[in-house]
């Protein structure tokens, strides 16, 4: 069993680049509420840590629970999946998320802040793998699935600015505070909406917007998220470094160009390729912004 969850936890969550994502979005969020309200002391200790593990351990559940409620739907389309090819079984997969979760809930009762907004995140997590308790109308339809799923970005994004808002003492309701709350959420809505507009000589059975809608109005419609999405970017770092700002601009100025590229000649290149480089570039941006901040202060 623990070689079939080891190629289960390789293929489809490896363990350590994970716990660096978790870490990564949880201090990013803490840190960018934190500056944008003049905290510049902090104590950084356990419950840090118990914040960043509750984001990789929910993540994986959400590996998981999409893995068991796609099985059918894997085997036939994505049959090199472990679950899907039998690598790995269901029970294997469920003995995974007993083990990790079961951790994030010891973690959280002892050392966190926001047992409320844990539970939250939770609920939520729970209602996705169920479908909302409506399968039937929801996985038919990839819109109303994005609409449900998606926002769990933002839940996310809510248990820890919960966290940071109580343990310093900072508004829970601000302009910065909305501002975090979409950071993040609008680059997974745009790599969502990505990774499923493809170019008419790529389509096959696999549902796709660019097969509901079209690839051009697809398209169209993550450019215009990715702008709002930038807005937001700007709003956060722009009282923190002006720097960031200039390269904010002009990363979205060139996924601008893409997008343009792509709408004209989707045969070019894959699209969702250059959202994922677009968004490494943009977290990076407001990662570097942070650490500058804390070194050498505004400018």
């Amino acid at each position: 069993m623990f070689q079939r969850i080891h190629v289960y936890l390789k293929e489809r969550y490896p363990i350590i680049p994970r716990l660096i994502l978790g870490l990564i979005i949880f201090l990013e969020i803490h840190f960018i509420v934190l500056l944008n309200n003049g905290v510049t002391k902090f104590q950084i200790g356990i419950q840090e840590f118990v914040g960043a593990y509750t984001v990789f351990a929910f993540l994986l559940w959400l590996r998981l629970a999409d893995d068991l409620k796609d099985y059918e739907v894997d085997k036939k389309l994505f049959p090199e999946r472990p679950l899907a090819c039998g690598k790995t079984t269901k029970k294997d997969v469920m003995v995974i998320g007993i083990f990790f979760e079961s951790i994030a809930v010891a973690l959280n009762i002892l050392f966190m802040n926001n047992i409320l907004f844990f539970v939250i995140l939770y609920v939520y997590g729970y209602l996705m793998s169920k479908w909302f308790f409506q399968k039937s109308k929801i996985q038919p339809s990839l819109p109303l699935a994005l609409i449900t799923h998606n926002p769990v970005q933002m839940i996310v994004n809510l248990y820890i600015i919960s966290f940071t808002c109580i343990k310093y003492s900072v508004p829970a309701i601000s302009l910065t505070t909305a501002m975090a709350l979409f950071t993040l959420y609008f680059p997974a809505l745009i790599w969502e909406i990505s990774r499923k507009i493809k170019a008419p000589k790529d389509e096959n059975d696999y549902t796709t917007y660019s097969k509901l809608f079209g690839y051009q109005k697809s398209t169209r419609f993550v450019l215009i998220v990715t702008l709002v999405d930038i807005v937001t970017n700007i709003i956060l770092v722009w009282n923190l470094n002006k720097i960031s700002v200039v390269i904010l601009l002009t990363l979205v100025s060139w996924m601008t160009y893409k997008f343009i590229e792509f709408m004209k000649d989707p045969e070019k290149f894959i699209l969702v390729e250059k959202v994922e480089r677009y968004t490494y570039l943009q977290e990076s941006t407001m990662l570097l912004t942070i650490v500058a901040y804390l070194l050498i202060g505004k400018i």
